[in-house]
């Protein structure tokens, strides 16, 4: 009978192991440790800040051995991430292997019914987080997880009294303390090379500030970032002000948007492309000396690049950010702020009540203090 040791974290079965060893008498066998299972599927802004938890998992389960389960979009942050030794993305072909594996501890972090079937269905030891009933309604698994929960139920807990942010909850729900960590988001030398590669076409160096403006805010909730009036404006007024490139950041669907804004910026307004990847966006993200944009994914990759930012509030909370201390907030003065609307046709909406002006002087503070706030 082989002598097999399935629970290395070296082994693979298929074929061999890094070390080129049998099990037998093998000298480099490794335990897993503590197995643990992250399920956070959605929103790829939420994702990347969960990676704050990876470090202190690895520090408080040492050794352990992390799974974590996300949907598609977001596979290309989690997969190949040197802290995360298996990224599954959600699909028939993953959840058939959990139905197999077992874990210590699955860490349920989304609070959706097909995020928490999975982690109900899932054999493991301990399960923090939330779960699915057997009526199919979410419920926080423990008490550690209930000031999360409330968050969803309860709009004045939510827009008015909680001055906590994500992390900060996160981790409470992880049974852990938050104490600042950073996202964790490494790129390749091929990412970074490929930022490089566009500066130098683009005309960047360091002899300006290259002022980032994100018009990126994702589909879900109205009005999350400017429409390209106030965005071209805003251009124009920092282009003004001091000698400076603008770097435009945004999807396919900122295509027009974005050309307006090009159209209408009086020049010296580039645009970093539609079609790169989470990581190549990152990458160009940090070539920024400061990015101006919403709460979007552009600022979850300023935070993980370490880039200096000035972030307009308007739809969601800006006491949930973190920025870590670089850079400043501008909520918009409408007293709807914040609503979680998906739709909203107020006019002025709550980003066109932000003044450019008032946000130009917000980027020459940050840039005078490097950031530091």
């Amino acid at each position: 009978m082989l002598d097999l040791k399935l629970d290395c974290r070296h082994f693979r079965g298929d074929k061999p192991c890094r070390h080129h060893c049998l099990c037998d008498g093998c000298a480099h066998y490794e335990p897993m440790g503590t197995r643990i299972l992250v399920v956070k599927l959605d929103a790829i802004g939420d994702v990347a800040r969960t990676t704050t938890l990876l470090r202190p998992l690895r520090e408080r389960y040492a050794p352990c051995h992390i799974t974590w389960l996300v949907a598609p979009p977001g596979l290309e942050l989690v997969s190949g991430h040197p802290l995360v030794e298996v990224a599954l993305p959600y699909e028939a072909a993953s959840l058939e292997r959990l139905r197999v594996e077992r874990f210590d501890l699955v860490l349920s972090l989304d609070k959706t019914s097909r995020a928490c079937s999975v982690a109900m269905s899932v054999r493991a030891i301990t399960k923090l987080g939330f779960g699915l009933s057997e009526f199919g309604t979410v419920f926080p698994l423990d008490e550690k997880a209930e000031y999360a929960f409330r968050l969803g139920l309860d709009d004045e807990l939510k827009f008015r009294q909680n001055q906590r942010t994500y992390q900060d909850v996160i981790f409470e729900v992880c049974g852990l303390t938050y104490t600042g960590e950073e996202y964790e988001l490494p790129l390749t030398p091929e990412d970074r090379a490929f930022a490089r590669a566009f500066a130098a076409g683009a005309g960047l160096g360091s002899d300006v500030p290259i002022v980032g403006l994100n018009m990126g805010g994702g589909a879900m909730f109205a009005h999350k970032m400017w429409d390209a009036p106030e965005a071209a404006a805003f251009a124009r007024l920092m282009m003004q002000r001091r000698p400076c490139k603008v770097l435009l950041f945004g999807a396919e669907r900122e295509r027009a948007k974005i050309e307006a804004v090009m159209r209408n910026a009086d020049g010296g307004v580039i645009s970093a492309g539609l079609n790169n990847s989470l990581k190549q966006f990152q990458a160009l993200v940090g070539l920024c000396s400061v990015l101006v944009g919403g709460d979007s994914l552009g600022m979850h990759m300023a935070l993980a690049e370490r880039v200096p930012q000035v972030v307009l509030f308007g739809p969601t909370c800006a006491q949930e950010i973190d920025l870590y201390g670089r850079g400043e907030k501008i909520v918009s003065p409408l007293g709807c702020c914040p609503c979680y609307r998906p739709s909203c046709g107020r006019s002025p909406s709550c980003m066109q009540a932000i003044a450019p002006e008032k946000v130009v002087e917000a980027v020459e503070r940050v840039l005078e203090r490097g950031g530091v706030g």
